[in-house]
């Protein structure tokens, strides 16, 4: 338990620029108060101590605004920034060095029993407000873009973007301990790029009329004469 507390508030350090000192961090980070609420469901969860594990887990989401099933499994160093509105599963796995925006959901896609909760590998960057739903894995050092609604399996060192989401780029290069890794407004945006390919096309059927006009007028003077 003590080492995870200290591999906590060192993710912290890791993943905010605006983190200052240990007591502010420990002190002021609703996300790493329910992370260790959580710890301690988790470890009562196991020993079958099931409604103190969701009481003290529904006391979490009531102070901090992050609900966390005491029987998800979290690894090592998560950071969950801001985290108002995060979700995470009762099947639901995360490894190590995951980093997590408000608006999160881990959850299922219905009333399945048994594992219905994704497992997030390690090194996963999931946007703000993105939804990952199903039993499924995101593979190792992947991005989730924000918003991004994600029902089926992710490969390994891919980026994710969109409603449903697609992968837009697998087997890149990998940006690891990095301010980048964590700029997750920088990735693509296939809305964006459709709405562009729209307007070109309708730029070049504009133009394309306004050669058929001008064939037509001339061919209109050319029969008057």
């Amino acid at each position: 338990m003590f080492r995870h507390i200290r591999s906590d508030i060192q993710a912290v350090f890791e993943n905010d620029p605006a983190a200052r000192s240990r007591f502010e961090v420990v002190f002021t980070y609703s996300g790493l108060h329910a992370i260790w609420a959580h710890r301690i469901a988790h470890m009562l969860y196991k020993r079958r101590f099931f409604t103190l594990a969701r009481i003290i887990s529904q006391a979490s989401r009531f102070m901090t605004g992050i609900e966390i099933h005491p029987g998800a499994t979290i690894g090592d160093r998560l950071f969950i920034d801001h985290g108002m509105g995060v979700v995470i599963g009762e099947t639901c796995e995360i490894g190590d060095d995951v980093v997590i925006y408000q608006g999160v959901t881990l959850g299922g896609t219905g009333k399945e029993k048994g594992k219905r909760h994704p497992t997030i590998g390690n090194n996963v960057v999931i946007g703000s407000g993105a939804k990952v739903l199903g039993s499924f894995k995101v593979g190792d050092n992947s991005n989730i873009g924000a918003n991004s609604v994600v029902v089926r399996e992710v490969p390994p060192n891919s980026t994710v973007v969109g409603i449903p989401g697609k992968i837009v780029k697998t087997n890149g290069e990998r940006v690891s301990g990095d301010r980048h890794r964590l700029d997750h407004t920088q990735l693509p945006d296939p809305v964006l790029e459709m709405f562009r390919s729209m307007y070109k096309e309708i730029h070049e059927l504009k133009a394309e009329l306004a050669r058929q006009k001008k064939n037509s007028i001339g061919d209109g003077g050319e029969a008057e004469s």
